[in-house]
């Protein structure tokens, strides 16, 4: 960090992924290749904008990752649109890095749920991509990922990899109406009871709205679901 703790991060590429949903690849300043900061897959990073001010922004790349990725949707919000807005070259302050995270090393052997709504899944992301990296360390691994409509799905590109290292994939849309959707539609939590009884040793990992986390945390615990094996990053 430089003075005051703080980071310069650099914009290194920006990609559209979804509607109103940019995904932004940075390292810090002077950095050649590589970012290391040290991080916990789930945490969230505090982002400041010159004349825009600060706001929390979760990191959806895995800390192994070469370069930090942060998901951002388009808002009213001046850090959120300043950030959404940036190009290539721009800067952004790290002011610091916060949350717990998940804490994948006493999950070891455990089947693993994770359960997104929107742009919740950048956490969850994180996680993934480190489970990927030694899949054989995990049992099971299910990603349940909703959102409202078909084009607010985000990392479509990578949904077929996922799928290739074993990884059940599913989805769900809340808002049907206008579009072509075969899969299901309802609310992400709503797939948990086609899930969960195909696991022996399963805890779950959610991000979301609060109002998803605890209808969320409300059927897991219906469905006899031990506190502790309901994980929040934050």
């Amino acid at each position: 960090m430089g003075d005051k703790g703080n980071l310069t991060l650099v914009v290194r590429r920006v990609h559209e992924e979804a509607r109103r949903i940019r995904a932004f690849d940075v390292l810090p300043e002077g950095a050649p290749d590589c970012h290391d900061i040290k991080f916990t897959p789930g945490q969230v990073a505090l982002l400041e904008v010159a004349g825009a001010g600060r706001a929390y922004f979760a990191i959806a790349s895995a800390p192994e990752d070469d370069e930090l990725e942060f998901l951002v949707r388009l808002s009213d919000e001046p850090p959120s649109r300043a950030v959404y807005e940036m190009t290539p070259g721009d800067r952004v302050t790290l002011v610091e890095i916060a949350g717990h995270g998940f804490d994948l090393e006493a999950q070891k052997g455990r089947d693993l749920v994770f359960v997104a709504m929107g742009t919740g899944v950048a956490p969850l992301r994180s996680a993934l991509r480190s489970v990927l990296r030694r899949a054989d360390d995990f049992g099971q691994v299910v990603v349940l990922y909703g959102v409202r409509t078909p084009e607010d799905f985000c990392y479509r590109d990578e949904a077929d990899a996922w799928k290739a290292a074993g990884v059940e994939l599913r989805q769900v849309i809340s808002r049907p109406g206008g579009y072509e959707w075969a899969g299901s539609i309802g609310y992400v939590q709503s797939l948990l009871d086609n899930v969960l009884p195909m696991l022996s040793d399963p805890v779950a990992l959610v991000c979301g709205s609060r109002e998803m986390i605890e209808q969320t945390r409300d059927r897991l615990r219906e469905m006899g679901f031990e506190p502790e094996r309901i994980l929040t990053n934050y």
